[in-house]
């Protein structure tokens, strides 16, 4: 006697926001006719129509029992599925199609629609982590300070593309003044004067610039990066070591992990979820979520392509060392013309009137 068994084949909703990134998403319902494993799987495709409506697509369709929701999209598009997902059996996918695409490339992620959907019909599916900063849920990083500033300029902008990104840092990055915050974790309090404070639950912001290259999904922690001030010849250095993946070796940067933050400022201002701006209040309160959402991952994706190599790590060894010699020459020039203006000082007292 043969047993028969029957397969019952998984419900897809892929999500398409037709406005995000600079990519036309006109063929995408072409090629998952086309790629998508019909034998797995059963699918619908449904289109955005204003800020939300993911959201709410998503959450409909977790209730209506389907397995997988695509978001087909940028970070911001990501974010408004994600966070109607978490804490169900539903599993996130991502196709990307935004501008920066941070939590696809952290998760290894093909940019490419073909390769994406093979992706899917792999269907490996891990639970992984979630922030949440002022319950606003966050997947990949979530921040303050000058990288708050940026997210909201950019915004404000109307526009998309890493062209003009760098554009708006170039603009504001020279007269933007760091903050003073208090920070406080389970084991203690400290102030810092900072650039900028970023709590990482992936490893970058998108276009490969990584925040926090450590950074892991899955340990149930954030790594929270403090970047301080910086000047005009060490900002280069900075920009190169986020390229890199080297960011951690910098002097500029002081960074641990946690599983809960309060931050307090002098007064309101801009934070960002997933790059996504919003206004708050001076006290902000960030967790992280332990295993609170499926996710659907690459079974062949390369974990050691997230860290740096021989050259990288070398080099920013090698311009850490000599920025360090830079500031030692300077502290030691500021020392020998306070002691020069002393001296002047007290010979112009002790010389005779005329």
């Amino acid at each position: 006697m043969h047993k028969i068994i029957i397969r019952m084949k998984k419900k897809v909703l892929f999500i398409i926001n037709p406005i995000s990134g600079t990519v036309s998403k006109a063929r995408i319902p072409d090629a998952i006719d086309k790629y998508l494993d019909k034998d797995k799987f059963e699918y619908e495709i449904a289109e955005t129509c204003y800020a939300g409506h993911a959201t709410e697509l998503a959450r409909k369709a977790s209730a209506d029992g389907f397995d997988i929701v695509v978001a087909i999209g940028g970070d911001g598009t990501v974010n408004e599925v994600a966070r109607a997902i978490v804490h169900t059996q539903t599993a996130l996918a991502i196709i990307p199609c935004g501008s920066g695409n941070g939590l696809a490339r952290h998760l290894l992620i093909p940019i490419n629609v073909k390769k994406s959907i093979a992706m899917i019909n792999a269907c490996k599916i891990h639970e992984l982590d979630y922030g949440i900063i002022n319950e606003h849920p966050f997947f990949c990083t979530c921040g303050m300070g000058f990288d708050a500033f940026i997210s909201q300029k950019f915004a404000e902008a109307g526009k998309r593309g890493p062209i003009t990104y760098v554009e708006k840092i170039l603009e504001a990055g020279l007269q933007y003044k760091p903050e003073t915050y208090k920070i406080e974790d389970d084991d203690e309090s400290i102030s810092y004067k900072a650039f900028l404070i970023s709590c990482a639950n992936a490893s970058q912001y998108g276009n490969n610039a990584y925040i926090a290259p450590q950074a892991s999904m899955s340990d149930g922690l954030m790594d929270v990066v403090i970047m301080e001030p910086f000047d005009a010849i060490e900002a280069p250095q900075i920009a190169i070591d986020m390229f890199s993946k080297t960011l951690n070796k910098s002097s500029k940067i002081k960074s641990f992990r946690t599983k809960h933050l309060c931050i307090h400022r002098s007064s309101p201002g801009v934070i960002h979820f997933d790059g996504d701006p919003v206004m708050t209040g001076a006290d902000i309160d960030i967790r992280l979520i332990n295993k609170g959402i499926r996710v659907v991952v690459n079974p062949n994706g390369n974990k050691a392509s997230r860290k740096p190599n021989f050259i990288q790590n070398s080099a920013a060894d090698l311009f850490n060392e000599l920025n360090a010699i830079r500031s030692d020459i300077q502290r030691r020039t500021r020392r020998g013309i306070a002691l020069t203006r002393l001296i002047q000082k007290k010979i112009g007292r002790n010389l005779p009137s005329i």
